[in-house]
């Protein structure tokens, strides 16, 4: 199609295709994205390098004509429209424009201090009609649009809903700088669980609802039986005691009775415990979360490991979905 890509393969060291990585530039990337397991297939199948390009040739073509040409050409009052509305809004709020003047990120601060940052996608008859808007937000975010709006208009839309958001952010960041944190290990905007340490190998996640997180959040107890069920009869015994005017981890630590540990005198590690069975504490993004349920042992397991585990030991018997065994550690 008289275009021009540049890719680099990188061979293993005993030279074989099937171990292979290519690397290219972002566009070509965007353009194979569809086809990427036919090229894996190929690039194992193929007995050398050159047959491989002839293939690569082919796919890329059948590629490019079914992908809208990525360069459209935009009519000169599309370019003049949005350098006046950037014009209108302030450069200082802009934080990333691509050499198309097709993808704008702008920056805001909420009244708290934190940055945020919506990225716009607009396609060729803007102003007319809308761009994409992206946003790191746990609820939807959804503008109203007119012809005659401008980048002002989404961007005032978009500060009135990091206020609306304020908090949910103010809840979750204490949760973040006040307890430590299992997972998620770098919280985004838009996330709403966090799973909280309580002690050695236990732990709460808690669902936050983003439109109400002054409410009750969702609990769910990790950890081993004789541990988790006092704390699930303190929470049932206390809910009537939670107060929407005293913040969200204050009401947990009095629902609980319970304080949790604190950052400032305890490491990660007194709650992260490894794996007892592939002595790792991050497998496939998950960490331990099932427990010997034995007081003396109380030694954490990754779910998958654990049903592994008791999958190949003849003395444990599944009933539907849940399987019984011995702990790998105690027998018990």
């Amino acid at each position: 199609k008289g275009r021009d890509f540049h890719i680099r393969v990188l061979l293993p060291m005993d030279l074989q295709l099937k171990n292979a990585r290519i690397e290219c530039s972002w566009h070509l990337k965007k353009i194979l994205h569809g086809y990427r397991h036919i090229l894996k297939q190929r690039l194992q199948s193929c007995p050398d390098l050159a047959s491989f390009m002839v293939e690569l040739k082919t796919i890329l073509e059948i590629a490019l004509k079914n992908t809208q040409d990525l360069h459209i050409p935009r009519p000169p009052e599309y370019y003049s429209c949005l350098v006046r509305d950037l014009e209108i809004l302030g450069w200082d709020k802009v934080a990333y424009v691509d050499t198309g003047l097709t993808t704008i990120k702008l920056k805001a601060e909420d009244s708290c201090g934190r940055q945020h940052l919506i990225t716009l996608k607009l396609n060729a008859k803007y102003p007319t009609e809308p761009p994409d808007c992206l946003v790191d937000f746990p609820v939807q975010f959804a503008i109203s649009w007119m012809p005659q709006n401008s980048l002002t208009d989404i961007y005032d839309q978009f500060l009135a809903a990091l206020e609306s958001l304020k908090e949910f952010w103010d809840a979750m960041d204490e949760i973040d700088g006040k307890t430590w944190v299992l997972e998620p290990e770098n919280p985004t905007r838009s996330a709403t669980t966090r799973r909280i340490a309580i002690g050695s190998n236990v732990s709460v996640n808690i669902e936050v609802d983003p439109r109400h997180p002054d409410m009750l959040p969702e609990c769910y107890f990790l950890g081993a039986d004789h541990v988790v069920n006092p704390l699930r009869i303190k929470l049932n015994n206390n809910m009537h005691l939670w107060d929407p005017e005293i913040g969200l981890l204050q009401n947990l630590k009095d629902l609980l009775e319970i304080d949790f540990p604190s950052r400032a005198v305890l490491e990660k590690s007194d709650f992260a415990k490894d794996c007892g069975i592939c002595y790792a504490y991050r497998l496939d993004g998950t960490t331990p979360d099932q427990v010997c349920d034995d007081p003396r042992c109380g030694q954490p397991f990754h779910q998958a490991c654990l049903y592994e585990w008791l999958q190949g030991l003849p003395s444990s018997r599944q009933s539907f979905h849940v399987i019984f065994g011995e702990c790998p550690y105690c027998n018990k």
